[in-house]
């Protein structure tokens, strides 16, 4: 699905004017699968011209009109799942089932915010005056530019476009350039739906460049991020030096609480599903796993054992159960991130090391009984690595769970319904899941709290962050 014109501006699609190209890197093989071409300034003004063209048609289309077309792309993005799922699964690592998983799922984010395109209403407010009508009038907030990453192609860009468009506004999508292909699909899908010329562009290039061109443009109105924290302060910054709204989906480092009182098997399974799904490279990933201390050496050696047995392989490979990471980089992270541990004097209970010769593959590793000095305990390791560390008592897990200035998620794991619900109150974070592993879901908000960002994606909230109230006040005339 990589094209030779792969920036989509004003309806038409184009090849970038800038000399650079990204190189577009197979991580099971260190293949080379294709070069990206990437957009200059005058493309880029292009797009945020198209956008503000885009905006002044879309803005005065009719929600129902609106939720149409956004409804067909959900079902072209079905239909064309096997070849978009092959595509991801080439250009990011992951397991063809879960990149299948995500392209269904992301039709189903398009069609919940095409439902909810048709109930944003204005709410009337009650007037001092008999004769003096007024209204809240909710308004799209103007074309928006969206920035999002390499580890869900598919999915995170929908989040931000089906959302964007839903409430009537125009988008500057600017995804990762290592996984290009996902969002090349997402523009034909809403291209082939119908959507008019302008409402939806395409870009590629240097993350700075473009994120510094585009965020001060006058006719951008909006900023929507999915990254790293220090990126996200980066841009949240840039963007309030213009008063320009930002919403910022950023890095976690999730603490999950397991109690005494559970099945110890079935939570390191459904802990370990969670954990090392893609590769762990997932914002929400369990990360610090605090056991009670009863249970501590019996959890260990039941995650250990879950996590040495998965298959690892290309993501192609029906039988692989864990793909490589998606990049070199993170190959060499996770490797620091160990090493430390190890230097430290953690024990490394599963794993640690690099699997094979070939790809960015690195064997799902479990790392016990961890310093406080760690990095594994304070920066988010992004990847196929976890601490498990015992507690003693509820005050004292919660208290390490919140120690952090990250709070997008956190899980617990409790037969007690009274702590859990106690627990989850006195969490710092955005989501809380209990007994279960991670929760992304259409009709669910998605964001977290403290240096994990600000704004939600998803459910009721979904439309919230591009639309701003206009409130009128009318009187008769003199």
């Amino acid at each position: 699905m990589l094209r030779e014109d792969p920036l989509y501006i004003d309806g038409a699609w184009r090849r970038g004017a800038a000399t650079t190209r990204t190189a577009i890197i197979d991580p099971a093989t260190g293949a080379t699968l294709g070069q990206l071409g990437h957009a200059d300034a005058r493309d880029l003004d292009d797009a945020a011209a198209a956008a503000a063209r885009g905006f002044q048609v879309w803005s005065r289309t009719s929600a129902y009109d609106r939720s149409r077309i956004l409804r067909v792309a959900a079902e072209k993005l079905r239909q064309r799942a096997d070849a978009i799922a092959a595509s991801m699964t080439r250009e990011q690592g992951k397991p063809l089932r879960e990149a299948k998983m995500e392209t269904l799922a992301s039709a189903d984010i398009v069609d919940w915010c095409a439902e909810e395109a048709r109930r944003v209403y204005a709410r009337g407010i009650p007037a001092r005056r008999s004769d003096v009508r007024q209204v809240a009038q909710p308004e799209p907030v103007g074309p928006v530019a969206a920035f999002t990453p390499w580890n869900f192609p598919v999915s995170q860009p929908i989040r931000k476009v089906a959302a964007a468009l839903a409430a009537g506004c125009s988008m500057v999508l600017k995804p990762s350039e290592e996984t290009p292909s996902a969002a090349i699909a997402i523009i034909e899908a809403f291209h082939d739906a119908g959507l008019p010329p302008g409402v939806l562009n395409l870009v590629f290039g240097e993350p700075a460049f473009v994120s510094s061109t585009l965020i001060p443009d006058p006719r951008i109105r909006k900023v929507s991020f999915t990254g790293s924290i220090p990126v996200g302060k980066q841009l949240a910054a840039l963007a309030g030096q213009y008063m320009k709204p930002c919403t910022m989906e950023l890095g976690g480092h999730a603490p999950v609480l397991v109690f005494d009182n559970v099945d110890v098997e079935a939570t390191a399974k459904a802990i370990a599903a969670g954990k090392f799904r893609n590769a762990g490279q997932v914002c929400v990933s369990p990360t610090r796993l605090f056991v009670q201390r009863p249970r501590y050496k019996e959890f260990v050696d039941a995650f250990s054992a879950r996590a040495s047995s998965l298959r690892l392989g290309p993501g192609s490979d029906d039988k692989s159960e864990m793909g490589p990471l998606a990049n070199a980089r993170r190959l060499g992270s996770i490797e620091g991130f160990t090493e430390d541990a190890r230097k430290v004097g953690a024990r490394i209970a599963a794993g640690g090391a690099r699997h094979g010769n070939e790809g960015n593959f690195w064997s799902p590793t479990v790392v016990c009984d961890v310093p406080e000095g760690a990095r594994l305990l304070t920066e988010e390791p992004f990847g196929p690595i976890v601490a498990v560390l015992p507690f003693d008592d509820e005050a004292d897990a919660v208290a390490r769970a919140n120690s952090l200035p990250f709070g997008l998620a956190a899980y617990m794991f409790d037969r007690d319904a009274h702590r859990a619900d106690r627990v989850a109150a006195s969490l710092e974070v955005g989501m809380v899941s209990i007994n279960q592993g991670p929760l992304a879901l259409p009709e669910t908000p998605f964001g977290g709290v403290k240096e994990s960002g600000y704004g939600r994606e998803g459910g009721a909230e979904a439309l919230l962050p591009y639309l701003v109230t206009k409130f009128i006040s009318h009187a008769p005339p003199a």
